[in-house]
């Protein structure tokens, strides 16, 4: 893939930057046996999308007053649940180098703020300057709203920005941004990942663009 006119990199978290996994199938587990929902089948679509839409899958009969509570419950397990927290391997070289490339990157997260602060932190990962929660927008993925918000911050093109992402939804929704993506977990983006080592390593031989004239 041609990185030639990249200007930004927009990051998904959990999974992407944030190994949280653990700690997202156990609140998942623990709100299905709260709500009467099959874990099995909540666990099959919630990972990549914010906690709402999963709930109203998970329990049709709730009013819109019912999701939004149990959607708050679902996250207020998440956020003391950080014994496993970690950096995806790679994560924190590749951003150091963005960084040293003055190559902008954001993240763009179906969490909401205070959980996405307290799983970057303990990643070891300084939020950045752009962050885009799921209080930020009106759609969650795979709606493109939180990539196009972020690359506007940025001011950036959307075309010229790497969405790097580890779901279906994520990936999704940064194509229907206008962006190229980078896929990790064994699926296909328009560049596919074996890890975020791959695009440090890729990043590293970059000749970043010239400023427009």
């Amino acid at each position: 893939m041609d990185l030639d006119d990249l200007r930004a990199v927009l990051f998904d978290m959990d999974g992407t930057l944030v190994d949280s996994d653990g700690a997202v199938e156990r609140a998942w587990r623990t709100w299905s046996a709260e709500y009467g929902a099959d874990p099995e089948a909540v666990l099959a679509v919630a990972h990549g999308r914010p906690s709402a839409p999963t709930v109203r899958e998970a329990r049709p009969d709730l009013d819109e007053a019912g999701v939004a509570a149990a959607a708050a419950r679902q996250l207020e397990l998440q956020y003391t649940d950080l014994d496993d927290v970690r950096e995806i391997p790679g994560a924190r070289r590749l951003l150091g180098l963005l960084d040293v490339l003055g190559l902008p990157w954001a993240v763009v997260t179906s969490a909401d703020r205070r959980l996405t602060d307290v799983r970057l932190r303990a990643a070891g990962i300084t939020p950045p300057e752009v962050l885009v929660t799921s209080g930020d927008i009106s759609a969650g993925k795979p709606d493109p709203e939180g990539y196009l918000r972020a690359a506007k911050a940025l001011g950036v093109d959307p075309a010229e920005c790497l969405v790097v992402e580890d779901t279906e939804p994520g990936l999704a929704a940064g194509w229907a941004a206008g962006a190229r993506t980078a896929a990790l977990r064994g699926l296909r983006g328009d560049l596919s990942l074996t890890g975020l080592d791959d695009l440090a390593d890729l990043l590293s031989e970059w000749v970043p663009p010239l400023p427009p004239s």
